[in-house]
């Protein structure tokens, strides 16, 4: 139901023209229905894999989301600019449903049961984990929304280097994921990832060459996906199965609303000081998210000895004495 609704709103804002108005209303239930699937899959990684091979598969997961992040804006610019705008929103549907129906009709979502919580909606934000991953949430995929703006202000929407310095960030995402999927994730894991996203991004500033920013980019790269990967992973150990869905709608709520902040703050920045501001907006967000990770380090769990499996769902049992 929410796959239709959503893909319908956008093809409304694609096909008829409407005030202004309107086109902010249809764009809210775009948000509003916006199918849960990275929750959804997120969830049901435990009863697909062993417990021993979670941690890699949250890596992968959090590669490939990465370079969605970065490489999806570039394309669907790419077509509004080239082609035009109806034709860039109308992929976006084609998209959409495609993906989708290949979730739904996949056989391991229809032989997953997800308990229903007994906890009111929010009581999940109440543990430290979960609250700790949608803030470092926030502020990881703020930076990435910066820099990506950053790029395009500095080679123009229709340059190829644009988009060869943003592939190059996908990539030293991917390989850091790869990469680092296999350590064991203990509660110092957030804030040295963070470093290294900081780290590179804040070597972003010193020049707008697109030789430097390509190998700055490749060096804060390396530590997105892994630093997602621990966010999904901490949160999967720290609540009940029956919560994860929730756990991980906050948590992309958080990352939703980075993305905002991050382009607006680096679009501010652009048309005050020009490209480099958005590059310190960034390094800026990823500073913040070490800090974070730093200062609230006993928030995060301990996962060395242990896999990231969620706590099970237990209920009293009656007994006849």
């Amino acid at each position: 139901v929410t796959l239709l609704v959503c893909a319908a709103a956008i093809a409304a804002l694609a096909l008829i023209e409407l005030p202004l108005p309107l086109y902010m209303a249809l764009g809210l239930i775009a948000g509003l229905s916006t199918p849960p699937v990275q929750s959804a899959v997120r969830t049901i990684y435990p009863k697909m894999v062993p417990s021993k091979q979670l941690t890699p598969l949250y890596s992968l997961d959090a590669s490939l989301q990465e370079i969605i992040w970065v490489l999806a804006p570039v394309l669907i610019t790419l077509v509004a600019t080239q082609i035009g705008t109806v034709p860039g929103l109308l992929l976006v549907v084609v998209i959409l449903i495609g993906g989708g129906a290949w979730f739904i009709l996949s056989p391991e979502v229809g032989r997953v049961r997800i308990p229903r919580s007994r906890r009111g909606l929010g009581k999940v934000l109440t543990k430290p984990p979960v609250i700790l991953a949608t803030a470092t949430g926030f502020l990881l995929i703020g930076a990435c929304a910066a820099v990506e703006a950053g790029v395009v202000a500095t080679f123009d929407h229709g340059g190829l280097e644009a988009g060869l310095v943003l592939a190059v960030f996908a990539v030293g995402s991917l390989a850091g994921g790869l990469s680092f999927g296999h350590i064991p994730i203990g509660p110092w894991a957030m804030a040295r990832r963070f470093a290294i996203v900081a780290l590179g991004l804040s070597l972003t500033i010193v020049s707008l060459n697109a030789w430097w920013l390509g190998a700055t980019l490749l060096v804060a790269g390396a530590g997105i996906a892994p630093a997602l990967a621990v966010m999904f992973a901490m949160t999967s150990a720290s609540v009940r199965f029956s919560e994860t869905a929730e756990a991980y709608g906050w948590i992309g709520t958080g990352q939703l609303i980075g993305a905002a902040a991050g382009s607006a703050v680096a679009g501010f920045l652009v048309d005050g000081v020009g490209p480099t501001g958005a590059y310190v907006a960034a390094a800026g967000f990823a500073i913040a998210g070490f800090i974070v990770s730093a200062v609230f380090v006993r928030g995060f769990p301990d996962l060395r000895h242990r896999d990231a499996s969620p706590i099970p769902d237990t209920e009293p049992v009656p007994t006849v004495t």
